[in-house]
């Protein structure tokens, strides 16, 4: 029972990391209908944000978490502006081809600027204290990435509940003519949406930093993919659903690591993808909807 329970202490800290970047997916799906395979290589970037104000600049590690999460919000915009917009009214495929060649874009101009090379986050940025609590290894870092990774979930359903911002965008998410015919901003909603998730992924991209304690270029792939089959578990277009698919990716992880092996662990992911795929298409929390043709 100890055992178990550990692998699901580490499993909610591993999957608050994929709640935070599938949030950043379904949120803009839910507005454009597009999956933005670059989001995972935004979370890269905001890893590396946060790894230079903390070794650099000498920041604590709160601030380089708000500095990555400020830089990738305008990056994210800026990828909004240059690269979808442009093709909104284009084929989903056209949409979908840019979303990977801005990610090799990212990766690639990331290793000719900073090299291929592995970076170590500096062990003063995030000391770590290990607690034992009824024999369950607890430790400081574990922690911070659950309590961070949830107090930013809760911000994020208070601006989409609360806000005029996110009655905004659940209204150009229903119907974007509509909303446009009621004076609603569209291009500047888009653009929000863009810039929210693409915040939480520097949010998880600094806590990855942490909680593996590297970084390099191509750290985003999988992780990324991962957590899209975490969005698309728990229902793409719904912001409850890829919080609850994160943390059971993350806890489906850790215990096929546990149990099994980590050779099969990103086997079990994807084949996760296409069961739901088969089984559920619409994910834990979707609903079928009718067509008109």
């Amino acid at each position: 029972m100890q055992e178990f329970l550990q692998q699901m202490v580490n499993g909610l800290s591993l999957g608050a990391i994929y709640a935070l970047i599938a949030l950043g997916y379904t949120m803009v799906y839910g507005i454009i209908m597009l999956i933005n395979f670059a989001h995972g290589d935004i979370m890269m970037v905001g890893a590396y944000i946060g790894f230079f104000s903390v070794a650099v600049l000498g920041t604590n590690i709160f601030v380089a978490m708000a500095m990555a999460m400020i830089a990738c919000a305008v990056l994210g915009v800026l990828i909004e502006k240059v690269a979808y917009k442009p093709l909104r009214n284009s084929t989903r495929i056209a949409a979908l081809i840019t979303a990977i060649g801005v990610s090799f874009f990212l990766e690639y101009t990331t290793i000719f600027f900073l090299t291929p090379n592995q970076r170590v986050y500096p062990a003063e940025a995030f000391p770590v204290t290990n607690y034992d609590v009824m024999g369950i290894s607890l430790s400081s870092k574990d922690i911070f990435v659950f309590i961070s990774a949830v107090v930013l979930m809760i911000i994020l359903q208070y601006i989409i509940k609360r806000t005029k911002t996110g009655k905004a965008m659940r209204a150009v998410s229903l119907d974007k003519e509509a909303a446009m015919l009621m004076g609603i901003n569209v291009d500047k909603t888009i653009s929000i949406t863009f810039a929210i998730g693409s915040a939480l992924a520097a949010a998880a991209g600094v806590m990855m930093g942490i909680y593996y304690n590297s970084i390099n270029p191509l750290m985003g792939i999988i992780p990324g993919l991962k957590a899209f089959v975490a969005a698309v578990l728990g229902g793409i277009g719904i912001i409850p659903g890829a919080m609850v698919g994160g943390f059971l990716m993350g806890i489906l992880e850790t215990l096929v690591s546990g149990y099994g092996s980590s050779l099969y662990r990103d086997a079990v992911a994807f084949g996760v993808l296409i069961v739901i795929l088969l089984i559920k298409p619409t994910g834990l929390f979707g609903k079928n909807t009718g067509e008109k043709v």
